[in-house]
This record gives C-alpha cells, structure tokens and sequence, in this order.
C-alpha cells in the first residue's frame, strides 16, 4: 500500500563550529525519534513513511523536516514540535504555519 505522506528528515552532520551548520547538531536524531514513536504510536506507519536524509539545504534553520506529496518544509523542527505536525497536518490536513519555512 502506498502511504498517504512521505516524511524526510535531515540527519546530516557537519564537524562543530562549520558555519552552515548541521541538522543532526540541532538535534534531528531526537525528531525522527520522535516521528517514529508518534507514527508507531498512532498505528501509522501504513500510512506514513519515514525516511532519514542527508543534506535538504536550509542548514541554519534546522532540524528541517519535508512532508510530501504537499511539500511542505519545516524548520527548527523539535522532537515537542511532531505532535503538533502529526494532529495538525496528517490528521487534519492543516501544516503547522509556525514552523513552515519560506523558501
């Protein structure tokens, strides 16, 4: 079955003080932790896919989150913040505006 929403989040890691930045720095690895307990949690993962990436771009903005097919990006994602993604935009349709990014 194909799943309703394909979610990829940035695990990349640069070495400390690079000026870009990194995602998994900003704390990623506790998102997707997040994601996949929420999913899981929710009986979702027929629904939801999730997939770790490397590099998305908006480094200093991270830990950024993609959500397709809508692509929607988000940033300075928190493992407090996939609740309100999960409620608001795969339960409800709706994307969490005050973590969208603007790109």
């Amino acid at each position: 079955m194909k799943p309703k929403y394909h979610v990829f989040v940035c695990m990349n890691q640069r070495p400390d003080g690079h000026p870009k930045g990194s995602c998994r720095t900003s704390g990623s690895a506790s998102v997707i932790e997040a994601f996949s307990t929420e999913i899981e949690k929710r009986g979702g993962f027929d629904q939801i896919q999730l997939t770790g990436t490397f590099c998305m771009g908006p480094c200093n903005q991270g830990p950024t989150v993609v959500v397709y097919p809508d692509g929607v990006w988000y940033g300075r994602v928190t493992a407090r913040d996939v609740v309100d993604i999960c409620d608001q935009h795969f339960d409800q349709g709706k994307p969490v505006e005050r973590l969208m990014l603007n790109l």
